[in-house]
């Protein structure tokens, strides 16, 4: 047994011993249940663990709240802080049991890989997980929690094991968006564009910085004192942002953000009221017309999901380069290069960036260009890009509304070092960029396509924008939803005449304004 694991164990006990909480003192009996009334032990002859037996739910799960999955919340301790947060006695030590046993099993059913290394879980792991753990409960090598605990032990092991803890009940749900993990007693999750406190705990900072290292570790990137910040992804694609000490100073915390594994398509968008049929056929006209597109919008307003809808009508005769700091885009065509950014790590100083994947792009023979977020010096690169014969690329920026939009990236600019006078700067935006796309979320928690803007001249110092659709905010309704409407802003674009040559003749009635119920 591995000195770490021996630590952990022997902490764990330490814990139960100090509280009293011994859970094999008493009568013997299957620990996962069948024992004396409240108690637990060991496991008895006879009794073995039914190994297609479903885990049982846990008595939080059937709460009160308003989703069924977000549990009970409990009072914190007194005196603890509120960002902080607290854990009961209890609750902590089954944790910690879980958590050592789990070690005990991946040493017995994989000895040669790392714990912190993930787990493929595969029926035959799980298998001989459940017989491990059997085995070394009947051995009292691992104690069992008792009461309420005792319920989801098994589960709660195998979670240790294969997945990432208290968060596989959280991320296994698909009605989740967004997980917020503020410390290891406070986890937030986002529902439809709402924001809850779902009472998912970890043990301790030690306990979430091991899962925060489970993340990094197929990644090849450190989490430490050194290197206390971490970007990356779960092998579904999710987006993960993680910050342990000393930048963290309430704790380690952890941040992910969920994409749906279906591809999500424009009629999609329709269907949520994100967007009308005549605006998804507009951005269909400018995709297929090859226009350059900036998607803007702030954080968690849905530009991700926009720009890998948009690219749904990227010709498949195209070839595409789609370059990323953590990879996101879903391309479904075939002629796709992904490239992403690296990172310096313990086994490989070098580190790449969207600025040196634009440059290489350039040589390898795009027809379009999809940077994920423009977000520094690259932006210069990926304009000079546009201009110079890769028309249709597309890229996502940080901003509030179409004209800050165009602020936002002339400061990109500057950020790359050239020291070119704004209204040369100024001058490459308006020839590169030829509509922007503005996502927007909504006080309701609702996302919607709140612009689409043409970037029309220049005139003088000042960029000429043009709104074609816009949605109108008219207040809230008494159930707490926006009210509001999109509608044509009676502007019709100055490349139409480039949309009707791509087969996208538009009547005028197309670019009428119309309100709510009126054709």
């Amino acid at each position: 047994m591995s000195r770490t694991l021996a630590d952990r164990l022997s902490r764990a006990q330490a814990e139960i011993s100090r509280r009293g909480l011994d859970p094999n003192a008493g009568k013997s009996g299957n620990p996962f249940g069948g024992g004396r009334p409240g108690g637990g032990g060991r496991l008895g002859p006879g009794k073995p663990i039914s190994r297609e037996a479903p885990r049982p739910p846990s008595p939080a799960m059937s709460s009160s709240r308003e989703h069924p999955f977000l549990m009970d919340l409990v009072a914190d301790e007194e005196g603890a802080a509120p960002q902080r947060g607290s854990i009961k006695p209890e609750r902590k030590t089954a944790i910690h049991l879980a958590v050592a046993a789990s070690d005990a099993v991946r040493v017995d059913i994989a000895p040669d890989d790392p714990l912190d290394a993930p787990l493929p879980r595969t029926e035959q792991l799980v298998t001989d997980a459940k017989a491990a753990l059997q085995r070394l409960a009947k051995a009292r090598e691992i104690s069992v929690p008792k009461g309420e605990y005792l319920k989801t032990f098994m589960g709660d092991v195998l979670d240790e094991i294969f997945g990432y803890g208290p968060l596989e009940k959280v991320l296994s749900n698909d009605k989740i968006t967004e997980v917020m993990v503020n410390g290891p007693y406070i986890v937030f999750v986002e529902v439809e564009g709402q924001i809850y406190e779902s009472g998912y705990k970890f043990a301790d900072d030690e306990h979430l910085e091991k899962v925060i290292r489970r993340i990094a570790t197929p990644l090849d990137r450190p989490v430490d004192i050194d290197h206390p910040l971490l970007d990356g992804r779960l092998p579904d694609g999710s987006r993960v942002n993680a910050v342990v000490r000393p930048c963290a100073i309430d704790g380690p915390n952890l941040t992910i953000r969920r994409f749906s594994l279906e591809k999500l398509q424009i009629r999609d968008l329709i269907d949520f009221k994100s967007m009308t049929p005549e605006m998804g056929k507009f951005l269909e006209a400018l995709v297929v017309s090859k226009k350059n597109v900036v998607i803007s919008g702030g954080t968690g307003s849905g530009k991700t999901t926009l720009i890998n809808c948009m690219s749904g009508f990227i010709p498949s005769g195209d070839r595409v380069v789609t370059i990323e700091d953590a990879a996101e885009l879903q391309l479904k065509q075939r002629n796709v290069v992904r490239l992403e950014t690296k990172k310096p790590s313990p086994n490989s100083t070098t580190e790449v960036t969207i600025r040196d994947c634009v440059r290489n792009a350039l040589r390898m023979r795009p027809e379009r260009i999809i940077v994920g977020e423009c977000r520094g010096g690259e932006c210069l690169d990926m304009l000079q890009a546009m201009n110079t014969g890769h028309d249709g690329s597309m890229t996502t920026v940080h901003s509030n509304n179409p004209r800050s939009c165009v602020s936002r990236l002339e400061t990109l600019v500057m950020m790359a070092g050239a020291d070119l006078p704004i209204d040369v700067v100024r001058r490459q935006i308006v020839d590169a960029v030829h509509f922007i796309v503005q996502a927007s979320r909504l006080r309701d928690g609702s996302r919607k396509v709140t612009y689409i803007t043409e970037v029309v001249r220049l005139e003088g110092d000042m960029p000429i924008l043009s709104d074609i659709f816009k949605f109108e905010d008219k207040g809230d309704l008494p159930n707490g939803k926006v009210d509001g409407f999109h509608a044509a802003t009676g502007n019709r674009p100055v490349c139409v005449e480039s949309l009707k040559q791509k087969g996208f003749d538009f009547p005028p009635e197309f670019y009428a304004r119309r309100l709510p119920g009126r054709r």
